[in-house]
């Protein structure tokens, strides 16, 4: 969903387009988009092809290979909620900077030219603030718009990246 928000530069003021959820029109930023993503191999562990964004970042939470393979054949949202099961065992170590490097490295394929659709629409936003807006408590990657607070670690992966692809772009 998109808005423009007034901001004063220079004493000048101007509007800033703002996606602040990834719904609607803007639902192909959700990571539970379809999109070709490959979980890079990792020790013993083949690397492996996923049809949405979310699989891939639930199947690196494990380094069970046999849960690695049940997630790939799941829809992005059964693959979420096993990873909150009492089944499902948590890679060793688990912590935000691991997890903020895998994202990115996730989000760097989804746009891309693996995904050259979803790139083109990454650059169509220009530079916009990007906000992955939820109402369902995640206030690490996602910014909760019932309490007012969130660190938008994913809305900012995804402008760090569309930064990158926009520099490449004009160097070619």
């Amino acid at each position: 969903m998109r808005t423009l928000i007034p901001l004063y530069r220079n004493k000048e003021l101007e509007h800033k387009a703002v996606i602040y959820q990834f719904q609607g029109d803007d639902r192909w930023l959700s990571n539970f988009w379809s999109c070709n993503i490959i979980l890079p191999a990792e020790g013993d562990l083949p690397a492996m092809q996923f049809d949405a964004l979310e699989k891939a970042y639930m199947a690196w939470k494990t380094l069970d290979l046999k849960a690695r393979l049940e997630i790939q054949k799941m829809k992005p949202g059964t693959a979420k909620r096993f990873s909150y099961s009492n089944d499902f065992e948590y890679r060793q170590p688990y912590n935000n900077e691991m997890r903020i490097e895998i994202m990115h490295i996730l989000i760097m394929q989804k746009f891309s030219l693996q995904n050259p659709e979803l790139l083109r629409m990454l650059l169509e936003t220009d530079n916009a603030l990007i906000i992955e807006g939820n109402v369902h408590c995640d206030t690490f990657f996602g910014f909760d718009l019932d309490n007012g607070y969130g660190q938008n670690t994913l809305g900012r992966i995804i402008m760090d990246v569309r930064q990158l692809r926009q520099q490449s772009m004009l160097a070619n």
